[in-house]
Protein backbone atom coordinates (compact mmCIF):
# COMPACT_ATOMS: atom_id res chain seq x y z
CA UNK A 1 0.00 0.00 0.00
CA UNK A 2 1.31 3.44 -1.07
CA UNK A 3 0.61 6.27 0.37
CA UNK A 4 -1.00 9.21 -1.81
CA UNK A 5 0.40 11.84 -2.95
CA UNK A 6 -2.28 14.01 -1.68
CA UNK A 7 -0.94 12.82 1.81
CA UNK A 8 3.21 13.31 0.60
CA UNK A 9 2.22 16.60 0.01
CA UNK A 10 0.84 17.22 3.30
CA UNK A 11 3.22 15.39 5.26
CA UNK A 12 6.41 17.47 3.57
CA UNK A 13 4.47 20.78 4.47
CA UNK A 14 4.16 19.85 7.87
CA UNK A 15 7.44 18.49 7.62
CA UNK A 16 8.95 22.01 6.41
CA UNK A 17 6.98 24.33 8.76
CA UNK A 18 7.67 21.77 11.87
CA UNK A 19 11.67 21.56 11.08
CA UNK A 20 12.34 25.23 10.49
CA UNK A 21 10.01 25.69 13.94
CA UNK A 22 12.44 23.11 15.67
CA UNK A 23 15.51 25.01 15.23
CA UNK A 24 17.86 22.17 13.81
CA UNK A 25 20.61 22.48 15.03
CA UNK A 26 22.73 19.94 12.23
CA UNK A 27 22.41 21.08 8.96
CA UNK A 28 22.60 19.24 5.77
CA UNK A 29 26.48 17.77 5.97
CA UNK A 30 26.49 17.59 9.88
CA UNK A 31 27.35 14.69 12.10
CA UNK A 32 24.75 12.07 12.20
CA UNK A 33 25.47 9.06 14.44
CA UNK A 34 25.44 6.83 17.91
CA UNK A 35 25.81 8.22 21.07
CA UNK A 36 29.51 7.00 22.00
CA UNK A 37 27.89 4.84 25.48
CA UNK A 38 26.75 2.49 22.44
CA UNK A 39 29.22 2.03 20.16
CA UNK A 40 31.12 -1.12 20.49
CA UNK A 41 29.30 -2.60 23.11
CA UNK A 42 26.01 -4.25 21.95
CA UNK A 43 25.25 -7.68 21.27
CA UNK A 44 22.29 -8.40 19.13
CA UNK A 45 20.10 -11.24 21.18
CA UNK A 46 22.59 -10.43 24.32
CA UNK A 47 22.06 -6.67 24.82
CA UNK A 48 18.68 -5.58 25.83
CA UNK A 49 16.96 -3.02 22.88
CA UNK A 50 14.10 -0.67 23.33
CA UNK A 51 13.07 2.14 20.89
CA UNK A 52 10.01 3.89 19.94
CA UNK A 53 8.69 3.23 16.51
CA UNK A 54 6.10 5.26 14.32
CA UNK A 55 4.15 4.35 11.71
CA UNK A 56 3.83 7.72 10.19
CA UNK A 57 0.58 6.58 7.82
CA UNK A 58 -2.56 7.40 8.87
CA UNK A 59 -4.22 3.65 8.54
CA UNK A 60 -1.07 1.97 10.22
CA UNK A 61 -1.66 0.48 13.81
CA UNK A 62 1.03 -1.56 14.88
CA UNK A 63 -0.69 -4.42 16.79
CA UNK A 64 0.55 -4.90 21.16
CA UNK A 65 4.31 -5.66 21.10
CA UNK A 66 4.93 -9.20 23.22
CA UNK A 67 1.49 -10.17 23.05
CA UNK A 68 1.42 -12.39 20.28
CA UNK A 69 3.95 -15.83 19.91
CA UNK A 70 6.02 -13.80 17.53
CA UNK A 71 6.99 -10.86 18.91
CA UNK A 72 6.77 -12.54 22.65
CA UNK A 73 9.62 -15.09 21.32
CA UNK A 74 11.11 -12.14 19.71
CA UNK A 75 11.07 -9.83 23.15
CA UNK A 76 12.59 -13.10 25.60
CA UNK A 77 15.08 -14.49 23.19
CA UNK A 78 16.73 -11.48 21.33
CA UNK A 79 15.89 -9.24 24.27
CA UNK A 80 14.03 -6.38 22.01
CA UNK A 81 11.11 -4.39 22.86
CA UNK A 82 9.31 -1.87 20.77
CA UNK A 83 6.87 1.04 22.16
CA UNK A 84 4.67 1.80 19.45
CA UNK A 85 3.52 5.53 19.00
CA UNK A 86 0.23 6.20 17.19
CA UNK A 87 -0.52 8.10 14.84
CA UNK A 88 -4.27 8.91 15.98
CA UNK A 89 -5.25 8.90 12.14
CA UNK A 90 -3.59 12.15 11.56
CA UNK A 91 -0.25 11.17 10.05
CA UNK A 92 1.04 14.21 9.12
CA UNK A 93 -0.18 16.52 11.70
CA UNK A 94 1.73 14.08 14.61
CA UNK A 95 4.83 13.81 12.98
CA UNK A 96 4.58 17.67 12.81
CA UNK A 97 4.07 17.87 16.13
CA UNK A 98 6.74 15.30 17.27
CA UNK A 99 9.32 17.64 15.00
CA UNK A 100 8.47 21.01 16.75
CA UNK A 101 8.59 19.18 20.08
CA UNK A 102 11.95 18.25 19.22
CA UNK A 103 10.42 14.73 20.68
CA UNK A 104 10.68 12.43 17.48
CA UNK A 105 10.86 8.75 17.95
CA UNK A 106 13.38 6.11 17.61
CA UNK A 107 12.31 5.00 14.35
CA UNK A 108 10.28 6.40 11.64
CA UNK A 109 8.52 3.58 9.19
CA UNK A 110 7.10 5.91 6.09
CA UNK A 111 7.76 6.11 2.50
CA UNK A 112 11.20 6.88 0.64
CA UNK A 113 11.72 10.00 -1.08
CA UNK A 114 11.52 14.05 -0.36
CA UNK A 115 10.23 13.74 3.35
CA UNK A 116 12.57 11.47 4.24
CA UNK A 117 15.44 13.77 2.59
CA UNK A 118 13.79 16.76 4.41
CA UNK A 119 14.25 15.18 7.81
CA UNK A 120 18.05 13.96 6.54
CA UNK A 121 18.87 17.42 5.62
CA UNK A 122 17.65 18.46 8.75
CA UNK A 123 20.12 16.66 10.12
CA UNK A 124 17.56 14.19 12.09
CA UNK A 125 18.73 10.86 10.79
CA UNK A 126 21.49 8.18 11.45
CA UNK A 127 23.72 7.50 8.52
CA UNK A 128 23.65 3.19 8.47
CA UNK A 129 26.72 2.49 6.31
CA UNK A 130 28.89 1.70 9.21
CA UNK A 131 26.54 -1.09 10.28
CA UNK A 132 26.41 -2.70 7.10
CA UNK A 133 29.22 -5.02 7.25
CA UNK A 134 28.75 -5.75 10.56
CA UNK A 135 25.36 -7.19 10.09
CA UNK A 136 25.37 -8.45 6.88
CA UNK A 137 21.78 -9.71 5.92
CA UNK A 138 21.03 -6.21 3.86
CA UNK A 139 23.43 -6.54 1.91
CA UNK A 140 23.23 -10.23 1.30
CA UNK A 141 19.38 -9.78 0.01
CA UNK A 142 19.23 -7.10 -1.39
CA UNK A 143 20.67 -6.18 -4.66
CA UNK A 144 24.08 -3.61 -5.17
CA UNK A 145 22.01 -1.38 -7.22
CA UNK A 146 18.89 -1.26 -4.96
CA UNK A 147 21.15 -0.08 -2.09
CA UNK A 148 22.82 2.54 -4.41
CA UNK A 149 19.55 3.37 -5.12
CA UNK A 150 18.55 4.24 -1.76
CA UNK A 151 21.55 6.42 -0.74
CA UNK A 152 20.97 9.83 -0.17
CA UNK A 153 23.11 12.77 -2.42
CA UNK A 154 25.98 12.68 0.22
CA UNK A 155 26.43 9.56 -0.59
CA UNK A 156 25.33 8.07 2.68
CA UNK A 157 22.52 5.29 3.51
CA UNK A 158 19.65 6.18 5.70
CA UNK A 159 16.49 3.77 4.62
CA UNK A 160 16.14 0.36 5.37
CA UNK A 161 13.88 -1.00 2.90
CA UNK A 162 10.36 -2.96 3.24
CA UNK A 163 10.13 -5.58 0.83
CA UNK A 164 12.93 -5.13 -1.66
CA UNK A 165 13.43 -8.01 -3.57
CA UNK A 166 15.79 -9.20 -6.73
CA UNK A 167 12.89 -11.31 -7.99
CA UNK A 168 9.22 -10.27 -9.34
CA UNK A 169 6.54 -10.05 -6.37
CA UNK A 170 3.43 -8.20 -7.32
CA UNK A 171 -0.57 -8.72 -5.87
CA UNK A 172 -2.22 -6.69 -8.73
CA UNK A 173 -4.75 -7.77 -11.50
CA UNK A 174 -8.32 -9.41 -10.85
CA UNK A 175 -10.54 -12.27 -9.48
CA UNK A 176 -13.58 -13.51 -10.92
CA UNK A 177 -16.66 -15.09 -8.11
CA UNK A 178 -16.20 -18.75 -9.37
CA UNK A 179 -20.13 -19.62 -8.50
CA UNK A 180 -21.70 -16.85 -10.67
CA UNK A 181 -18.74 -17.59 -13.56
CA UNK A 182 -20.04 -21.18 -13.49
CA UNK A 183 -23.68 -20.28 -13.17
CA UNK A 184 -23.25 -17.69 -15.98
CA UNK A 185 -21.93 -20.79 -18.32
CA UNK A 186 -17.92 -20.02 -17.76
CA UNK A 187 -17.73 -17.96 -20.77
CA UNK A 188 -14.53 -16.64 -22.38
CA UNK A 189 -12.81 -13.72 -19.89
CA UNK A 190 -9.79 -12.52 -21.79
CA UNK A 191 -10.35 -9.33 -23.61
CA UNK A 192 -12.41 -6.32 -22.64
CA UNK A 193 -15.12 -7.27 -25.08
CA UNK A 194 -15.43 -10.64 -22.99
CA UNK A 195 -14.98 -8.53 -20.02
CA UNK A 196 -17.80 -6.15 -21.03
CA UNK A 197 -20.34 -9.14 -22.53
CA UNK A 198 -19.91 -11.39 -18.90
CA UNK A 199 -20.81 -8.00 -16.53
CA UNK A 200 -24.08 -7.27 -18.51
CA UNK A 201 -25.06 -10.61 -17.78
CA UNK A 202 -24.24 -10.50 -14.36
CA UNK A 203 -25.91 -7.19 -14.47
CA UNK A 204 -29.27 -8.45 -15.88
CA UNK A 205 -29.41 -12.09 -13.26
CA UNK A 206 -27.79 -10.92 -10.45
CA UNK A 207 -29.17 -7.11 -9.18
CA UNK A 208 -27.92 -7.34 -6.08
CA UNK A 209 -24.44 -8.09 -7.21
CA UNK A 210 -21.54 -5.52 -7.88
CA UNK A 211 -20.48 -6.01 -12.01
CA UNK A 212 -17.05 -4.77 -11.83
CA UNK A 213 -15.77 -3.55 -8.73
CA UNK A 214 -12.37 -1.51 -8.63
CA UNK A 215 -11.49 -1.31 -4.45
CA UNK A 216 -10.46 1.72 -3.36
CA UNK A 217 -9.81 4.89 -5.32
CA UNK A 218 -10.71 3.68 -8.57
CA UNK A 219 -7.43 1.16 -8.26
CA UNK A 220 -9.06 -0.91 -11.41
CA UNK A 221 -9.33 1.59 -13.53
CA UNK A 222 -5.72 2.14 -13.35
CA UNK A 223 -5.45 -1.96 -13.40
CA UNK A 224 -7.00 -1.86 -16.88
CA UNK A 225 -4.91 1.02 -18.50
CA UNK A 226 -2.05 -1.98 -18.31
CA UNK A 227 -4.54 -4.11 -21.32
CA UNK A 228 -5.05 -1.55 -23.88
CA UNK A 229 -1.42 -1.89 -25.18
CA UNK A 230 1.77 -4.04 -24.86
CA UNK A 231 4.35 -2.65 -22.21
CA UNK A 232 1.89 -0.32 -20.62
CA UNK A 233 2.48 -1.15 -16.60
CA UNK A 234 0.30 0.80 -14.29
CA UNK A 235 3.04 2.68 -13.12
CA UNK A 236 2.37 5.30 -15.88
CA UNK A 237 -0.80 6.72 -14.60
CA UNK A 238 0.32 6.62 -10.88
CA UNK A 239 4.14 8.72 -12.04
CA UNK A 240 1.81 11.27 -14.34
CA UNK A 241 3.79 10.35 -17.64
CA UNK A 242 4.41 8.36 -19.92
CA UNK A 243 7.81 6.90 -21.49
CA UNK A 244 8.51 7.86 -25.53
CA UNK A 245 11.86 7.13 -26.57
CA UNK A 246 14.10 8.77 -24.22
CA UNK A 247 11.86 11.54 -22.39
CA UNK A 248 8.65 10.99 -20.09
CA UNK A 249 5.32 12.83 -21.98
CA UNK A 250 2.00 13.72 -20.47
CA UNK A 251 -0.46 11.07 -19.55
CA UNK A 252 -3.00 13.39 -20.55
CA UNK A 253 -2.18 13.17 -24.26
CA UNK A 254 -1.14 9.35 -24.08
CA UNK A 255 -4.45 7.72 -26.64
CA UNK A 256 -4.10 4.63 -24.48
CA UNK A 257 -5.10 6.29 -21.35
CA UNK A 258 -7.65 7.95 -23.01
CA UNK A 259 -9.27 4.66 -24.46
CA UNK A 260 -8.82 3.62 -20.79
CA UNK A 261 -10.85 5.95 -19.32
CA UNK A 262 -13.24 6.02 -22.16
CA UNK A 263 -14.09 2.23 -21.53
CA UNK A 264 -14.14 3.04 -17.94
CA UNK A 265 -16.80 5.71 -18.37
CA UNK A 266 -19.03 3.23 -20.65
CA UNK A 267 -19.10 0.77 -17.89
CA UNK A 268 -19.86 3.18 -15.20
CA UNK A 269 -22.47 4.67 -17.27
CA UNK A 270 -24.06 1.36 -17.69
CA UNK A 271 -24.05 0.54 -14.32
CA UNK A 272 -21.72 -2.16 -14.62
CA UNK A 273 -19.03 -0.73 -12.06
CA UNK A 274 -19.04 0.24 -8.60
CA UNK A 275 -20.89 3.88 -8.42
CA UNK A 276 -18.70 4.61 -5.32
CA UNK A 277 -15.82 3.95 -7.07
CA UNK A 278 -13.67 7.46 -5.90
CA UNK A 279 -15.19 7.20 -2.21
CA UNK A 280 -15.72 3.70 -0.76
CA UNK A 281 -13.60 2.91 1.91
CA UNK A 282 -11.65 -0.49 2.50
CA UNK A 283 -13.46 -2.22 4.59
CA UNK A 284 -16.41 -1.49 2.62
CA UNK A 285 -15.17 -3.20 -0.19
CA UNK A 286 -14.04 -6.33 1.70
CA UNK A 287 -17.48 -6.38 2.61
CA UNK A 288 -18.59 -6.61 -0.66
CA UNK A 289 -16.17 -9.08 -1.47
CA UNK A 290 -16.24 -11.48 1.18
CA UNK A 291 -20.37 -11.80 0.84
CA UNK A 292 -19.92 -12.80 -2.47
CA UNK A 293 -21.73 -9.49 -3.75
CA UNK A 294 -18.89 -8.79 -6.39
CA UNK A 295 -18.96 -11.01 -9.77
CA UNK A 296 -15.19 -9.47 -11.24
CA UNK A 297 -13.35 -7.16 -8.90
CA UNK A 298 -9.58 -5.47 -10.09
CA UNK A 299 -7.56 -3.78 -7.63
CA UNK A 300 -3.57 -2.98 -6.66
CA UNK A 301 -3.78 -6.25 -4.00
CA UNK A 302 -6.46 -8.20 -5.33
CA UNK A 303 -5.07 -11.45 -3.73
CA UNK A 304 -5.87 -9.94 -0.48
CA UNK A 305 -9.35 -9.56 -1.97
CA UNK A 306 -9.56 -12.85 -3.04
CA UNK A 307 -7.87 -14.87 -0.27
CA UNK A 308 -10.44 -12.92 1.94
CA UNK A 309 -13.50 -13.78 0.01
CA UNK A 310 -12.36 -17.06 -0.58
CA UNK A 311 -12.10 -18.14 3.18
CA UNK A 312 -15.38 -16.36 4.27
CA UNK A 313 -17.45 -17.98 1.32
CA UNK A 314 -15.93 -21.53 1.48
CA UNK A 315 -16.93 -21.60 5.17
CA UNK A 316 -20.57 -22.28 4.02
CA UNK A 317 -19.87 -23.61 0.32
CA UNK A 318 -16.27 -25.43 -0.25
CA UNK A 319 -17.05 -25.31 -3.84
CA UNK A 320 -17.61 -21.16 -3.68
CA UNK A 321 -14.96 -18.26 -3.47
CA UNK A 322 -13.07 -16.42 -6.32
CA UNK A 323 -10.40 -17.62 -8.91
CA UNK A 324 -7.39 -15.23 -9.99
CA UNK A 325 -7.53 -14.69 -14.33
CA UNK A 326 -4.76 -13.32 -16.45
CA UNK A 327 -5.07 -9.76 -16.99
CA UNK A 328 -7.93 -8.94 -19.67
CA UNK A 329 -6.42 -6.83 -22.28
CA UNK A 330 -7.79 -4.95 -25.81
CA UNK A 331 -8.10 -7.52 -28.64
CA UNK A 332 -4.90 -7.79 -30.35
CA UNK A 333 -2.84 -6.41 -27.40
CA UNK A 334 -0.44 -9.72 -26.63
CA UNK A 335 -1.02 -11.22 -23.22
CA UNK A 336 2.62 -12.00 -22.19
CA UNK A 337 2.76 -8.06 -22.21
CA UNK A 338 0.02 -6.74 -20.08
CA UNK A 339 1.67 -6.02 -16.79
CA UNK A 340 -1.81 -4.94 -14.19
CA UNK A 341 0.72 -5.30 -11.34
CA UNK A 342 4.09 -3.92 -10.76
CA UNK A 343 7.41 -4.06 -8.16
CA UNK A 344 10.66 -2.45 -8.04
CA UNK A 345 13.80 -3.85 -6.35
CA UNK A 346 13.16 -1.29 -3.66
CA UNK A 347 10.28 -2.77 -2.77
CA UNK A 348 7.71 -0.67 -0.85
CA UNK A 349 8.78 1.91 2.02
CA UNK A 350 11.65 2.33 4.34
CA UNK A 351 12.18 2.43 8.30
CA UNK A 352 14.71 5.38 9.40
CA UNK A 353 16.70 5.44 12.80
CA UNK A 354 16.41 9.14 13.74
CA UNK A 355 19.58 10.79 16.27
CA UNK A 356 17.24 10.58 18.99
CA UNK A 357 17.49 7.12 19.30
CA UNK A 358 20.33 5.89 21.91
CA UNK A 359 21.46 2.50 20.12
CA UNK A 360 20.60 3.33 16.68
CA UNK A 361 23.21 0.37 16.21
CA UNK A 362 20.82 -2.01 17.90
CA UNK A 363 17.93 -0.91 16.15
CA UNK A 364 19.53 -1.56 12.42
CA UNK A 365 20.93 -5.21 14.38
CA UNK A 366 17.51 -5.71 14.87
CA UNK A 367 16.05 -4.74 11.39
CA UNK A 368 19.01 -6.61 9.85
CA UNK A 369 18.18 -10.02 11.76
CA UNK A 370 14.38 -9.51 10.48
CA UNK A 371 15.07 -9.25 7.48
CA UNK A 372 17.22 -12.35 7.37
CA UNK A 373 16.29 -15.84 7.11
CA UNK A 374 15.80 -16.46 10.94
CA UNK A 375 13.69 -12.88 11.08
CA UNK A 376 11.71 -13.70 8.39
CA UNK A 377 10.12 -17.20 9.12
CA UNK A 378 9.12 -15.96 12.36
CA UNK A 379 7.20 -12.76 11.20
CA UNK A 380 5.77 -15.02 8.58
CA UNK A 381 5.26 -18.89 10.08
CA UNK A 382 5.53 -18.35 14.04
CA UNK A 383 8.54 -19.37 16.02
CA UNK A 384 9.55 -23.22 14.98
CA UNK A 385 8.28 -25.70 17.17
CA UNK A 386 4.73 -24.05 17.05
CA UNK A 387 3.62 -24.63 13.19
CA UNK A 388 6.66 -25.92 12.06
CA UNK A 389 9.90 -27.98 12.33
CA UNK A 390 13.11 -27.34 10.68
CA UNK A 391 14.18 -26.18 7.23
CA UNK A 392 15.05 -27.36 4.07
CA UNK A 393 18.11 -26.68 1.53
CA UNK A 394 16.67 -23.24 0.91
CA UNK A 395 15.26 -22.50 4.26
CA UNK A 396 11.76 -23.07 3.87
CA UNK A 397 10.06 -24.06 7.13
CA UNK A 398 8.77 -27.67 7.11
CA UNK A 399 5.09 -26.88 8.03
CA UNK A 400 3.28 -29.14 10.54
CA UNK A 401 -0.45 -30.46 10.42
CA UNK A 402 -0.97 -27.67 12.78
CA UNK A 403 -0.15 -25.02 10.40
CA UNK A 404 -3.17 -26.53 7.92
CA UNK A 405 -5.52 -27.69 10.93
CA UNK A 406 -5.24 -24.24 12.31
CA UNK A 407 -5.79 -21.90 9.21
CA UNK A 408 -8.51 -19.67 10.68
CA UNK A 409 -5.72 -18.91 13.68
CA UNK A 410 -2.79 -18.55 11.48
CA UNK A 411 -4.49 -16.03 9.12
CA UNK A 412 -5.07 -14.01 12.52
CA UNK A 413 -1.72 -14.50 13.38
CA UNK A 414 -0.80 -13.33 9.68
CA UNK A 415 -3.05 -10.10 10.25
CA UNK A 416 -0.91 -9.52 13.86
CA UNK A 417 2.67 -10.14 12.39
CA UNK A 418 1.62 -7.87 9.44
CA UNK A 419 2.30 -4.65 11.51
CA UNK A 420 5.49 -5.81 12.69
CA UNK A 421 6.55 -6.71 9.28
CA UNK A 422 9.36 -3.70 8.74
CA UNK A 423 11.58 -4.95 7.01
CA UNK A 424 10.01 -7.84 4.66
CA UNK A 425 12.52 -9.34 2.29
CA UNK A 426 10.28 -10.45 -1.05
CA UNK A 427 13.41 -11.97 -2.33
CA UNK A 428 13.58 -14.58 0.27
CA UNK A 429 10.08 -15.49 0.66
CA UNK A 430 9.68 -15.82 -3.24
CA UNK A 431 12.32 -17.68 -3.45
CA UNK A 432 10.97 -20.40 -1.17
CA UNK A 433 7.42 -20.34 -2.14
CA UNK A 434 7.13 -22.93 -4.38
CA UNK A 435 8.88 -25.17 -1.42
CA UNK A 436 5.81 -24.22 1.09
CA UNK A 437 3.08 -24.54 -1.50
CA UNK A 438 4.12 -28.19 -2.25
CA UNK A 439 3.96 -28.73 1.10
CA UNK A 440 -0.38 -28.01 1.18
CA UNK A 441 -2.38 -31.37 1.13
CA UNK A 442 -5.16 -30.90 -1.79
CA UNK A 443 -7.64 -28.25 -0.62
CA UNK A 444 -5.68 -26.71 1.73
CA UNK A 445 -3.66 -24.36 -0.80
CA UNK A 446 -3.27 -20.59 0.30
CA UNK A 447 -4.84 -19.07 -1.70
CA UNK A 448 -2.78 -15.89 -2.21
CA UNK A 449 0.38 -17.49 -2.64
CA UNK A 450 -1.09 -19.99 -5.12
CA UNK A 451 -2.24 -16.88 -6.98
CA UNK A 452 0.52 -15.02 -6.77
CA UNK A 453 2.52 -18.07 -8.30
CA UNK A 454 0.01 -18.92 -11.24
CA UNK A 455 -0.48 -15.25 -12.24
CA UNK A 456 0.70 -12.05 -10.72
CA UNK A 457 4.38 -12.80 -10.21
CA UNK A 458 4.21 -13.59 -14.04
CA UNK A 459 2.67 -10.10 -14.35
CA UNK A 460 4.57 -7.95 -12.86
CA UNK A 461 6.51 -5.54 -14.47
CA UNK A 462 10.03 -3.93 -12.84
CA UNK A 463 9.28 -0.42 -12.44
CA UNK A 464 12.96 0.00 -11.00
CA UNK A 465 14.05 2.27 -13.22
CA UNK A 466 11.00 4.42 -12.31
CA UNK A 467 11.30 5.20 -9.00
CA UNK A 468 12.16 8.36 -7.01
CA UNK A 469 10.72 10.57 -9.54
CA UNK A 470 8.83 12.69 -7.72
CA UNK A 471 10.48 16.33 -7.05
CA UNK A 472 10.91 17.83 -2.98
CA UNK A 473 7.37 19.16 -2.60
CA UNK A 474 8.84 22.67 -1.58
CA UNK A 475 10.73 22.65 -4.61
CA UNK A 476 9.28 24.66 -8.03
CA UNK A 477 8.90 21.82 -9.81
CA UNK A 478 6.77 20.25 -6.25
CA UNK A 479 4.50 23.02 -6.42
CA UNK A 480 4.12 22.09 -9.94
CA UNK A 481 3.45 18.67 -9.35
CA UNK A 482 0.88 19.24 -6.45
CA UNK A 483 -1.20 21.55 -9.18
CA UNK A 484 -1.37 18.54 -11.82
CA UNK A 485 -2.19 15.98 -9.11
CA UNK A 486 -5.34 18.16 -8.56
CA UNK A 487 -6.01 18.64 -12.13
CA UNK A 488 -5.68 15.09 -12.80
CA UNK A 489 -7.80 14.03 -9.85
CA UNK A 490 -10.72 16.03 -10.84
CA UNK A 491 -10.47 15.54 -14.74
CA UNK A 492 -10.10 11.48 -13.31
CA UNK A 493 -13.48 12.25 -11.54
CA UNK A 494 -15.15 13.90 -13.86
CA UNK A 495 -14.42 11.16 -17.05
CA UNK A 496 -15.61 8.27 -15.18
CA UNK A 497 -18.62 10.61 -14.41
CA UNK A 498 -18.98 11.98 -18.42
CA UNK A 499 -21.88 10.95 -20.32
CA UNK A 500 -20.10 10.06 -23.16
CA UNK A 501 -16.70 8.95 -25.28
CA UNK A 502 -16.51 12.39 -26.98
CA UNK A 503 -17.03 14.59 -23.51
CA UNK A 504 -13.90 12.30 -22.24
CA UNK A 505 -11.68 13.21 -24.68
CA UNK A 506 -12.76 17.16 -24.46
CA UNK A 507 -11.93 16.40 -20.55
CA UNK A 508 -8.66 14.70 -21.36
CA UNK A 509 -7.47 17.75 -23.76
CA UNK A 510 -8.52 19.99 -21.50
CA UNK A 511 -6.46 18.97 -18.58
CA UNK A 512 -3.52 19.03 -20.82
CA UNK A 513 -4.32 22.72 -21.28
CA UNK A 514 -4.38 23.19 -17.72
CA UNK A 515 -1.55 21.19 -16.49
CA UNK A 516 0.88 22.35 -19.22
CA UNK A 517 -0.37 25.91 -18.34
CA UNK A 518 0.73 24.83 -14.50
CA UNK A 519 4.33 24.36 -15.49
CA UNK A 520 3.48 20.45 -16.39
CA UNK A 521 6.40 20.51 -19.13
CA UNK A 522 9.15 21.60 -16.61
CA UNK A 523 7.94 18.82 -14.33
CA UNK A 524 8.06 16.25 -17.39
CA UNK A 525 11.64 17.27 -17.83
CA UNK A 526 12.68 16.93 -13.95
CA UNK A 527 10.63 13.60 -14.03
CA UNK A 528 12.39 12.56 -17.52
CA UNK A 529 16.54 13.86 -15.55
CA UNK A 530 15.32 11.68 -12.74
CA UNK A 531 14.72 8.41 -14.71
CA UNK A 532 17.85 9.08 -16.69
CA UNK A 533 20.02 9.31 -13.61
CA UNK A 534 17.96 5.83 -12.59
CA UNK A 535 18.41 4.27 -15.85
CA UNK A 536 23.06 5.43 -15.52
CA UNK A 537 22.69 3.85 -11.74
CA UNK A 538 21.06 0.55 -13.13
CA UNK A 539 24.10 0.24 -15.57
CA UNK A 540 21.33 0.88 -18.50
CA UNK A 541 23.13 2.04 -21.76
Amino acid sequence: MNVSNGKRALLAAALGLALAASGCDKGEGGETGQPDDAEGKFAFGETPLSFSFYGSYDWYTMQPWGEDMATKWIKDNKKVNVTAIPSGGAAAQKLNTMIAADELPDVIFTERGPDVERLRKAGKLVALDPYLDKYPNLKTWASPAAIGMLRSEDGKLYQFPNWYTKLPTGNGGYIVNKTIYKELGAPRLETFDDLHAFLKKVKERYPNVIPFEVSIAGQGIDVLYSGFANDHPTQFVSQLAVPQGDRLTSLFADPVYKETMQFAGRLYREKLMTQDALTQTLDQVREKVTAGRVAVAAAHNVTDLGKRGTVALQAKDPEAGYSIIWPLRKEGVDKTKVWATGYDALGWNVNVITTRAKNPEGIFAYLDWLTGEEGQRLINFGPEGTYWQGVDDLGAPKLKQEYFDRSAEVARLLGVWDTFTWAGNASFLSGINDRVMRQYPPGKEDWGAAAQSAVTRKTSYNVTEFISLDPAPDSEEGIIAQRVQDIYAEARAKMLYAKSDDEVAALLDKANKDANQAGYGKLLKYKTDKWRENLKKMGAK
